[in-house]
Formats: C-alpha cells, structure tokens, sequence
C-alpha cells in the first residue's frame, strides 16, 4: 500500500473528533434530562466570544439559587449570534442544572440538543465513511 492512505486520517480524525463532541454533549444532555433539578433564574448578562472568523457569539449569563441556598452564576455554554426574544438581560428563565455540579446546567429554550446531534451524525458518516474506504482499499489490494 502507498502512502495515499495516510490521507484517509485526516478524515478519520475529524469524524471521530466530532463524534466524539457530539455523544458527550448527548450523554450530558442526557443526564441532566434524568437527574437534573428545575430552578427560576434570571438573564443577568450576555458575555461575548468571537469565532475565527469575527462573528461575534452571544453567551447568556444565568442566575438562579440551587436547593441548599448556594448562588449560582454561569454562562451558556452555546453561543448565537443574536439573543432572542425572551433571553435579554433581567428575563426570567428555567434552568435545569446538576445538583452534584450546578456549572453543569442548560437554560430551557436556549440550550438545544441539536448542535450535539448534528456533530454526532456527522461524526459517524465521516468514521464510517473513511473505514469503509479503507476497508474497501486493503480488501482490492
């Protein structure tokens, strides 16, 4: 075999790159799903990123009491590009976090499975693809 396979990695190595961010977020929306508790909380900021590009991501910023009375502050782990309706600062939200660990929690309406599960589906094409041609190679040699 030549060395044309090693080219094959960079697809493998994507595809598993994404489907590997694309099961963790679903096992952690997952849990959150089983073993998550309700709490009211309010937008208290948006913090900003930036992508390679320079678009800029907005982050809300959640507020909310656990069970046991510990205040709580974080910021959505996903970003858009513009807040909706409904998620401006002093909103009033449902957050759902982990009580073992309230820094993992998703605001109701914002935080969506849905980024996860495009990472996942393309993650696997991308696996099973690549292998697939791989196999396919080493099986006509």
């Amino acid at each position: 075999m030549e060395r044309e396979w090693l080219f094959s990695l960079i697809p493998l190595t994507i595809g598993v790159l994404f489907l590997g961010f694309g099961v963790y977020g679903l096992h952690r929306a997952s849990v959150l799903r089983r073993t998550g508790v309700i709490a009211q909380g309010r937008i208290v900021r948006h913090d900003v990123s930036r992508g390679d590009e320079g678009a800029r991501y907005q982050h809300p910023v959640a507020a909310w009491t656990t069970r046991d009375g510990r205040a709580c502050e974080y910021a959505s782990r996903l970003g858009r590009g513009s807040v909706r309706a409904g998620f401006g600062v002093g909103a009033m939200v449902t957050v759902k976090y982990d009580p073992e660990d309230p820094r993992r929690f998703a605001i109701q309406g914002w935080d969506a499975t849905t980024i996860d599960l495009l990472f996942t589906v393309l993650g696997s094409l991308f696996t099973v693809g690549t292998l697939g041609v791989v196999l396919v190679r080493l099986l006509t040699l």
